[in-house]
């Protein structure tokens, strides 16, 4: 439900378009000024403005910049019965979110506003994120190898340059994506994540770029895509290497070019966005597969970082344990509690194949699980035995891909025993989407139902 303020000194349209909103289940406020608008956003918080451009006391357009400096997180929707291309244009530049002409459609309406309402949940994602995970988007230690990745976080950060970034699933490559972006001159702009792998084939071009109403089934109405909700701001593309080869053709004209067309569309969008990508796989070998485009790596790779496995700074793992062991303490209210050095040593000894994310689960669930104060070595072995993956074969590894695809389908049905069959509990401690999940399954043809019995 949004907070929406129509303006316009036609007392018809006020009612035609504060209807259409109020049937979409929103709160709409009149205001038959610019005057009596200004005094209305001055004393109340509003979402998104429907402006008309030619009113009998202030200029509409005038009237947007006076918004913009009032409350700038408002998306303003300018509505004129005068089309004009010049006036569409100058409201664009001066952060106009929209441009419809008189009479709009319901259906016009209604697009411009879901549109426009997303952004707005984004933005305020953002804002969010950035206040609760101030800590989270650094990269925790002090080892050689930490201090690398933050030093060329720090030398990025200065730039608009691309960034790949690469490295085991549970390394952290989103912390040092978010770090990037939130140390740069576009930390108040959005930052959009993408999880290519999470998105079917064949609705990914149409995530990354939108489409236009009718271009396939499903297609109802125009929708905007990441890349141009991430106008002016950061988008992340994680796990870039399973993008479809068409959407890889796209993103490379995007990169050149800086533009693309929705699909199904035939106008030409222009967007300035910094592109940060990331994947857990062999790049090398996606090219040499034909997997992924060569030409498309070059562009994205102009600034590599590797973020190396937990195993491989081992010196980190008391700092990274220390932070967790506060922060689930106090999350969950459970008062002091603390690893004895042995319990620690064994810590660090282990192998952590699922890295970070790994660390982090054992040790909410030792804050949870363990009672006493001190969480011994006994304790941490207990806790532990459910991660632990035996290796599906005993002899020399002929192939890392089958290696890593057997380790990760019988980390997954562990997982999903641990916590009953519960798919949505299973990918929140695993640290993946739930539709990433369900892919998996499916992938290594888990059967839900007869695992565990």
């Amino acid at each position: 439900m949004a907070r929406i303020l129509v303006v316009d000194d036609e007392p018809n349209i006020i009612k035609t378009i504060s209807a259409i909103l109020q049937d979409e289940g929103h709160i709409v406020y009149p205001a038959g000024g610019g005057r009596d608008a200004l005094d209305f956003l001055k004393r109340n918080d509003v979402d998104v403005v429907f402006l008309d451009v030619w009113l009998p006391d202030i200029d509409g357009v005038a009237l947007l910049e006076q918004i913009n400096q009032i409350a700038p997180e408002i998306s303003v929707i300018m509505i004129s019965g005068h089309g004009s291309i010049d006036i569409a244009v100058k409201s664009t530049k001066l952060g106009a979110f929209d441009f419809l002409e008189k009479p709009p459609s319901m259906e016009r309406i209604i697009t411009s506003l879901n549109n426009a309402l997303e952004r707005i949940r984004l933005r305020r994602e953002n804002i969010q994120l950035r206040r609760e995970a101030q800590q989270e988007d650094e990269m925790l230690g002090n080892s050689p190898e930490i201090a690398e990745i933050r030093r060329v976080i720090d030398a990025a950060a200065a730039t608009t340059a691309r960034v790949f970034i690469t490295g085991d699933n549970g390394t952290g490559k989103e912390l040092v994506a978010r770090s990037i972006f939130r140390k740069s001159k576009r930390s108040d702009r959005p930052f959009i994540k993408v999880n290519c792998a999470a998105i079917p084939g064949e609705l990914i071009e149409s995530e990354l770029f939108g489409h236009e109403k009718g271009s396939f089934t499903g297609a109802v109405a125009r929708r905007l895509g990441r890349f141009e909700l991430a106008h002016g701001g950061t988008i992340f593309l994680d796990e870039v290497c399973d993008m479809s080869p068409s959407a890889q053709a796209k993103v490379l004209r995007v990169l050149q070019e800086q533009q693309f067309e929705r699909v199904g569309g035939a106008e030409t969008i222009h967007v300035d966005v910094r592109v940060i990508s990331a994947t857990n796989i062999d790049v090398k070998a996606a090219i040499d597969e034909g997997k992924f485009r060569e030409d498309l790596f070059y562009r994205l790779n102009v600034i590599p970082i590797h973020v190396p496995p937990l195993a491989e700074r081992r010196g980190d793992i008391p700092i990274i344990t220390a932070y967790f062991l506060e922060k689930f303490l106090k999350e969950h209210g459970l008062g002091t509690k603390e690893i004895s050095d042995g319990g620690m040593e064994y810590l660090v000894n282990q192998p952590w194949p699922g890295n970070i994310r790994q660390l982090k689960n054992i040790v909410e669930r030792l804050c949870v699980m363990v009672q006493k104060e001190v969480i011994d070595t006994p304790d941490i072995k207990k806790h532990l035995e459910s991660y632990e993956v035996k290796a599906p074969y005993g002899g020399d590894v002929s192939s890392l891909k089958k290696a890593r695809e057997d380790f990760e389908k019988e980390y997954i049905v562990r997982a999903l025993v641990a916590n009953d069959k519960n798919i949505s509990l299973t990918a929140k401690d695993l640290g993946i989407e739930r539709t990433n999940l369900h892919r998996k399954i499916k992938q290594y043809d888990i059967d839900v139902d007869k695992i565990g019995s």
